[in-house]
């Protein structure tokens, strides 16, 4: 275990290399940080520091940056989550509240956390497999086809065309959307397949392909729309930190195009707690030199999804995690009233 003063001299190294991007010398840390210990104890005290391998000497020069352990132990000992001022959260509240829909939530969360963060933001659609349905509409529009639409509690929308076997009528149609709602609003999309499963049985034998027909297009939707949706922006903020990335940039730029190591970076949402994963802790060798932030959202107190940033690991812990926290905190505010 560290030494509270050594924690302190990690904390500074930290905290000085992300503000000035320079490896950190023990004259600087002195000069800038009330330390209360001579240079000489400092020095003593990085030394330790670098043989335990919270930091390391990049070039000859006298200077330390930290190692992922480093940025570890940080965030995990030292780093308090920084709050968001009262400008900024109202900002945040009056650009996510012009909202008309999802797509359009999902894309202004993207913009608004690539902008606060200034990293590459990554949004998650809410997904199916969490979400319960808030209601399924039944629209003629002729004789034998008939659109339905499903409403999920998350404001998803889904719309599939359905070509009955036979014409069906306005009383008909209202009669089986009633039946339908009865048995699946409320309830877990996991779950619909089971709920409906008889239900062709309680309608007149005439009726029955209909209904089966129906229920087949909304099984089928469910089924399709279990492949989780990402959207990604920021990529260009990136380019600002080329000196951050040990041969090139485009390892990185490459693993982001890819949606499965995405998924796989903001892990599963079955909570809101926060993750971070910090350079080789992140399993995709092209991110090896990011970090990645990362939080559940939604309407309750389950996660239906996760949204969060990938930057280098000279990243603004206290203040990336503040944003990404306020920002997913606004958006499940925006599902619940949806």
């Amino acid at each position: 275990m560290l030494s509270e003063r050594r924690l302190k001299v990690l904390r500074a190294i930290v905290q000085d290399y992300v503000g000035t991007e320079e490896p950190v010398g023990s004259k600087a840390l002195t000069e800038r940080h009330h330390l209360g210990v001579s240079p000489a104890t400092v020095r003593n005290d990085m030394a330790v520091l670098e043989e335990e391998g919270f930091i390391a000497q990049p070039h000859t020069s006298a200077g330390r940056i930290p190692t992922d352990k480093g940025y570890r132990l940080f965030v995990d000992r030292l780093a308090g989550v920084k709050p968001l001022s009262a400008a900024e959260r109202r900002a945040i509240q009056n650009f996510l509240d012009g909202a008309v829909d999802l797509d359009d939530v999902v894309a202004r969360t993207v913009r608004l956390l690539a902008q606060l963060t200034r990293q590459v933001a990554v949004v998650q659609y809410p997904s199916l497999t969490r979400s319960t349905v808030r209601h399924v509409e039944l629209l003629p529009l002729a004789p034998a086809r008939v659109m339905l639409v499903l409403i999920t509690d998350t404001g998803r929308v889904e719309q599939r065309m359905v070509d009955c076997p036979a014409p069906v009528g306005e009383t008909a149609l209202a009669d089986l959307r009633a039946r339908l709602n009865s048995r699946v609003v409320g309830r877990r999309f996991t779950d619909v397949p089971r709920l409906v499963q008889d239900l062709p049985e309680s309608f007149e034998q005439d009726d029955r392909g209909t209904v089966s027909t129906v229920l087949a297009v909304l099984l089928e939707t469910l089924v399709e729309e279990t492949e989780e949706r990402l959207m990604i922006g920021g990529t260009a903020n990136l380019t600002r930190f080329g000196h951050d990335f040990p041969l090139t940039i485009r390892p990185v730029l490459e693993a982001l195009e890819e949606q499965v190591v995405l998924l796989k970076l903001l892990g599963e949402a079955t909570d809101s707690g926060m993750t971070v994963r910090i350079g080789h802790e992140n399993a995709h060798e092209g991110l090896n030199s990011t970090s990645v932030v990362a939080v559940g959202y939604g309407s309750g107190d389950e996660a239906v999804a996760k949204l969060g940033v990938v930057g280098p690991t000279r990243m603004d812990y206290p203040g990336t995690m503040g944003a990404v926290r306020a920002v997913a905190r606004y958006v499940g505010q925006i599902l619940a009233e949806s």
